[in-house]
């Protein structure tokens, strides 16, 4: 075992009340020993992903939020609509850990984790908003010598979502594929990705800038769904590029049928025959995010060889099988500081993950507003 040897640590909690209320507060829990195949992690860094924000937020009324609790212990509170009480019926009255991935170093080690000591590892174990988690070795990934916790906490989903997104187009015979909010984090590692495979992509943004920004990082296909002419130019990218696969992280609203409608209208450009039931091209879109929380629109003429559906990283992982999955972490692992490098606007405390201000920033899933929590900041 490690000289450090912490009884007891903070870690960031979510509630949902029958009544309806929203609940975020700093528990103080017992550190139990590591049994002989687990570590104790020092967590010094964990990102705010939009997929932690539905367990951390649920469906609560922003507008309602109030502060409470003291500086070091804040306790943050806000309404949640009736109508979605029914949905989170498994959730309720219960206190949930946050942060579904992260990195720091292991302190302790359990007999069969010796060789994990004192060395920096990411793991996705969920509860990373703590100061100290408790995993099995199997799911800690031991990061290169001269990387920090910083460097490889967003290792596991924004990696390995993108790696997934390019396994399935070589999994279902596509040739390209189209990526929504793609100047976020994990856009511009598809973008690098697909550059450095040498794969067709098209990047649909949400504004002039963004589009300046993935230009800059070499994507050949940028498309501002703001602008007056986006179908046309989407139809021109999907032409070029023969895009017939979609990831689209938006999930409502009508950019889903608008791809959609443009593979169709793509495909019959260089159609040879005329069908009334449209192009025999398979398009498909899969969603893999609520950016958008309103119902999803399909309206458009698409042909009859197209599919929407829905797509997670964990299940994909679980069908692709354990060699194919540890394949992909290994790229990640390799490719840390390149191609997987994530950026953050700024690294907050877990009292300061529950300051107003900063809640009022991460909700809004912003571009460039990414933040990284480290529960043991200005406590070293």
């Amino acid at each position: 075992m490690g000289t450090e040897n912490p009884r007891h640590g903070l870690e960031l909690r979510s509630r949902v009340s029958t009544q309806g209320e929203l609940e975020l507060s700093l528990a103080r829990v017992e550190i139990p020993e590591p049994a002989p195949d687990e570590v104790v992690i020092r967590v010094e860094a964990s990102p705010i992903n939009p997929s932690d924000l539905g367990t951390l937020l649920s469906a609560a009324d922003m507008s309602t939020v109030q502060a409470g609790g003291t500086p070091e212990s804040p306790v943050v509170t806000a309404s949640i609509p009736q109508q979605h009480l029914k949905v989170l019926a498994s959730r309720l009255d219960k206190s949930l850990r946050v942060g579904n991935e992260g990195a720091g170093v292991v302190i302790q080690a359990g007999a069969n984790a010796q060789e994990l000591l004192g060395k920096t590892v990411a793991a996705m174990g969920g509860g990373m908003y703590s100061q100290f988690r408790v995993l099995q070795a199997a799911q800690c990934l031991v990061l290169p010598s001269d990387a920090t916790p910083a460097d490889g906490a967003s290792c596991f989903v924004n990696p390995l979502t993108a790696l997934g997104m390019v396994e399935t187009l070589r999994r279902e015979g596509h040739k390209a594929l189209v990526h929504t909010a793609a100047a976020s984090n994990l856009g511009q590692m598809l973008n690098k990705i697909c550059l450095k495979d040498g794969l067709g992509l098209v990047n649909i943004v949400r504004s002039p800038e963004q589009v300046a920004l993935l230009q800059g990082l070499g994507a050949a296909h940028v498309c501002d769904s703001t602008s007056a002419t986006f179908t046309e130019e989407l139809t021109q990218a999907l032409v070029e590029t023969g895009a017939t696969l979609a990831f689209d992280a938006t999930g409502g609203g009508r950019l889903a049928g608008q791809i959609l409608a443009c593979m169709e209208a793509a495909a019959n450009r260089t159609a040879t025959s005329y069908s009334p039931y449209g192009s025999t091209v398979h398009k498909q879109v899969y969603i893999y995010g609520r950016l958008d929380v309103r119902p999803l629109e399909l309206a458009g003429s698409f042909g009859m060889a197209w599919g929407v559906g829905g797509w997670l990283l964990m299940p994909f992982l679980e069908k692709i099988g354990p060699q194919a999955a540890q394949k992909l972490r290994d790229r990640v692992a390799a490719e840390l500081k390149t191609t997987f490098a994530s950026h953050y606007a700024a690294e907050l405390s877990l009292a300061e993950a529950l300051q107003l201000d900063r809640i009022a920033v991460y909700s809004k899933r912003a571009t460039g507003k990414k933040y990284l929590i480290n529960p043991n900041k200005d406590l070293k």
